[in-house]
Order: structure tokens, then sequence, then C-alpha cells
């Protein structure tokens, strides 16, 4: 990936220094998705004249003979493709053609921007994927020309990258990758829209334990960002092609960066459905199916949101009491996620390390969980993992019906490959952590079951070093052995002395040199 990886990340170069990280990957990432869409129908229509193939020809032989079939037969052409595919993109507003112009220098921002029109036009799940590629933004260029000219640019470098050329899930690894680098360098704001995919691994594997041979398969995230955290699932289940993805996004953009992953990884729409919303402040969804085999939640730290009293009647906090406090949602992203999972399922959230002690209306929820047995398990991450944010987080594991109560604790937080500007959880320690969730047992200095009994002397309190000690005592000393070692020292010092004495004697002595010589050994005398 490291080829793919570099040349995608050079196509940025055009951007960088215009506009900001969290504004050029709007461009960028519409852009390369909407070459992926271009390119697969090309391939798409040589497969039906051909079939499939090891090695294609050239993208000018694929547009020679989509071309000559439109030609001949348009309405044909479109049929097929569009059921093949979901879409149809006209010849004039492919990815190929639009780079042919560029090459002349011909393209205009039109050009694009009516091809944007055209394909949001053949179905809902297209519909508003571009607005945030502002075509006439100032900081684009100055005046229409300029516009076209950065434009062009970028879509020649683009049009290096072979999206086909790799084994493997390229495309969505590719796209990944890109918004993990976004996010490295957009700042606060990364975190929004991308979790580090060690940590959506970890999440991943240990939701689908006992479900691997479920299908369909339906999995929730009430804060989808780009989507990541539910695409993984795919890896542990043995019907990928059976799992159904239900996510809600609040940012509209990225909302449709996770509905243009989905795509990527050739999700079908059927088996898609998304929707740009409030997740606290209305539930969703209500109609089936409603409670999942699988959620999975990375939401905003300690967000805010209002903690009316009318969501005392709501049947995702009712039954708790109390609502999370008005500056730390945390809580209720969480109770959201609970009362949608399915009793046999599994839910995976990361939260900050807040949630496992603070007291009052958080203390008294905390508290209903763990009596309900709802709290399955907390594994603690090292910190500086994500990005924009350097503090440590936590996962909470959480079942309905568990038939017990005791809690799983796993500090993995000193288990990372430090790097440049962040840590990194290697292979190893993500398969450490899963095993030891696997295997449910204690390991000195990082796991430990803690029964009912040990948590409620904790008055509740979940803060993982009560319950994993990995306090590392000094080593002994010697006192017996120190004081001869000492003694031996003072021997050899005065010997030491006694020598660098004898050698001031033997000097010659003229009398330039008798007073220093003197006064040098009344410091040893």
């Amino acid at each position: 990936m490291s080829e793919l990886n570099n040349q995608l990340w050079a196509s940025a170069d055009i951007l960088r220094g215009k506009m900001d990280a969290s504004e050029y990957k709007n461009y960028l990432l519409g852009l390369i998705f909407y070459k992926y869409l271009s390119d697969q129908e090309l391939r798409a229509v040589y497969e039906e004249e051909h079939g499939k193939i090891s090695e294609y020809p050239s993208r000018d032989e694929q547009f020679t003979g989509l071309l000559e079939w439109y030609n001949d037969d348009a309405a044909n052409i479109k049929d097929i493709i569009s059921k093949k595919l979901g879409y149809f993109i006209e010849p004039d507003y492919l990815f190929y053609t639009l780079r042919k112009k560029a090459a002349e220098y011909e393209l205009q921002i039109s050009d694009l921007q009516d091809a944007f029109i055209e394909l949001g036009r053949q179905g809902e799940h297209f519909t508003g994927l571009f607005d945030d590629v502002d075509l006439t933004s100032t900081k684009l260029g100055s005046n229409a020309q300029q516009r076209n000219v950065t434009i062009t640019e970028v879509i020649k470098a683009l049009d290096e990258i072979d999206l086909f050329g790799h084994d493997g899930d390229v495309i969505g690894d590719a796209y990944e990758y890109l918004i993990g680098q976004f996010a490295a360098g957009a700042g606060k704001k990364a975190g929004e829209f991308y979790t580090p995919q060690a940590v959506s691994k970890i999440i991943s594997e240990i939701v689908s334990i006992g479900q691997e041979n479920t299908a369909p398969f339906h999995i929730y995230d009430p804060a989808m960002g780009s989507g990541s955290l539910m695409l993984n699932i795919r890896r542990f289940v043995k019907n990928p092609m059976k799992v159904h993805y239900h996510g809600q996004e609040l940012n509209t953009t990225t909302y449709n960066l996770a509905r243009m992953n989905l795509i990527l990884h050739n999700v079908e729409h059927s088996q898609m459905r998304l929707r740009n919303g409030d997740t606290l402040d209305e539930d969703w969804p209500t109609d089936e199916p409603y409670l999942f085999n699988a959620v999975v939640m990375n939401p905003p730290y300690s967000a805010v949101w209002s903690a009316d009293d009318k969501f005392l009647s709501d049947s995702r906090f009712e039954r708790f009491g109390k609502l999370a406090p008005k500056s730390k949602a945390d809580f209720a992203f969480l109770l959201h996620g609970f009362y949608h999972l399915n009793e046999k399922g599994t839910m995976g959230i990361v939260l900050p390390h807040g949630v496992l002690f603070r007291g009052a209306a958080e203390g008294t929820i905390r508290k209903t969980l763990l009596e309900m047995g709802a709290i399955d398990a907390v594994i603690g991450l090292p910190s500086n993992i994500f990005y924009g944010t350097s503090i440590p987080t936590v996962v909470l594991i959480l079942k309905k019906n568990r038939g017990n109560r005791d809690v799983l604790f796993i500090d993995a937080s000193k288990d990372f490959e430090k790097q440049k500007n962040q840590n990194n959880l290697r292979s190893e320690d993500i398969q450490k952590i899963v095993d030891t969730y696997k295997n449910r047992g204690d390991i000195p200095k990082y796991a430990h079951v803690a029964d009912f009994e040990e948590i409620v002397s904790n008055d509740y309190n979940l803060n993982i070093p009560r319950y994993v000690d990995t306090f590392e005592e000094e080593e002994q000393i010697d006192i017996v052995a120190l004081s001869r070692e000492m003694v031996d020292l003072n021997l050899q010092i005065k010997q030491n002395e006694a020598d660098f004495l004898s050698l001031l004697d033997e000097l010659a002595v003229t009398d330039e040199t008798k007073e220093i010589i003197e006064a040098t050994k009344r410091i040893f005398v």
C-alpha cells in the first residue's frame, strides 16, 4: 500500500497551502470518489462485452469500447450498467473525459459541476454527495480562470492513481488512509470523522464474538463519522456480504464521507441505512429494525447536549432516573446505543476515562448499569492514539442479559509503539487485548475479573488502577553489600590520594611551584 499511499498524498500538494486540511479533504476525497465510480463503469462495460479477466486493457481501449456501444444503443448500455452498478455516467462526464480535457487545458469548472449534478440525479444515495466540493470558492483561485487551472492540475494528478492495480480491498484501504492523513493535519476536528484502524479492529472483533455466523448481521453506529468503525465488522463475520449498515451523523460533511466510504466498499444501497441527524435530540431509528446485533461508537467526548427534562420519559433514558449532565453527554450516547442493542448483541464504545469514576448523575447511571450486569468489560487504551487529542481513552463493552455482574478490566495503556506524532497499537497489542477478552482471566499487571461485590466495595468506581495494579516495585537495596562497597571505595580513594602525594614529592620544585605544591598537599592532609 505504501506506493499507492504516496501517490494519494502527493495529489494533495496542489491544494495544500491554499486552504487547511479540513477544507481540501472535501475536494480531494470527492474527486477520488468520482474517479472510482468512473473507472468502475469503464471496467463494468468491458466485462459485459468480454467477461472478467486478470489483466484489463488501457482505459483508452475501455473508453473506446464504451463509446462504440453507447453510440450504437445508448438506452441499452444505460439500462444494463445502471442495473449492475446502480448508476450510469454519461461518456462526456466520465473522469476519463474530464482528464482528456485537462491535458489540453480545455477543462472548465462548469464541466465538473455538471458531472456532479448529473450523478446526483441518479438516486437518493447520490443526492448531495458533492455539496461540500465548492467549485466557486475563491480559495481555488481569485477568478474563474485560476480556479480552472487549480482543478485541472488536481484532476491530472489524481489520474496517475491506478485504483484497480492492487490486490485486496485497496479502494477502501486507500480511502481510510487518506481520511487518517487529513485527520492528522486537521487538528481537533479530526476525531469527528475518523477512528484509528487499530481501535476499530479491537471493537469490531470483540462485538462479533459468538455472532460470526449471524446472517443477516445488522450493525449500528449512532455517531458514525466516516463509517470505518462499522465497515470493519466484515473482517470478522463469515457472511460479509450480508451485513446491513445503520448509521447516523450530525455533521453533514462527515455524513457524506460515510456515504462515499460505504459505496467505495461496494455496500449495496439496500444494505445501507444512513441518516444525517442529531442522535441525542431525537431517537433514531424507531422503525424496524431498531435493535441490532452490534452497536459500535466513538462519539465526541464530553460533548454538550440539552439534557432537557423531557428526556426523563424517553425510553432510552427513563429507567436510569438521571440524565447525563449538559456539559458531558458521554453517558447519553452510551445509553442511546445500549437501548438499540438486541438481547444477544454486543456493544463497544470509546469514551474518556471520566465515565469510570465521575459522580452525581453519572455515578447513578453507572451504578444502575452495573446492577443490571450491563458492563461486560473495561479496556484502557494508551494515550495519544487518536487524531486531535492526546487523552487516554477507554473502550466499554456492554451486553444485555449476561447472567452475571462481574467486569473484566484490561489495562492496555502501556502496550504501544511510539511514533513521531502519536502512539500506535501494533498487531500484537491488538491481539493481546482480544485474546484476554476471550479468555476472561486474571493476568498480573494487565487484566483482572472483578466480581460484583468487589465493585460494590469500591463504591461502583470503575477506575482501572483500583482493579489492575501496574505498580512496579523498585529493586530492594542490600544495605550490607552497599556498606561494604562504600568501605572499599573509601580505601581506594585514600590509596589514590597517597599515590598522588607521592607524585608531587617527585616533582622538581622551583620557587614558582613550591607554594602551589604545598597548598595542594594541604588539601589532602
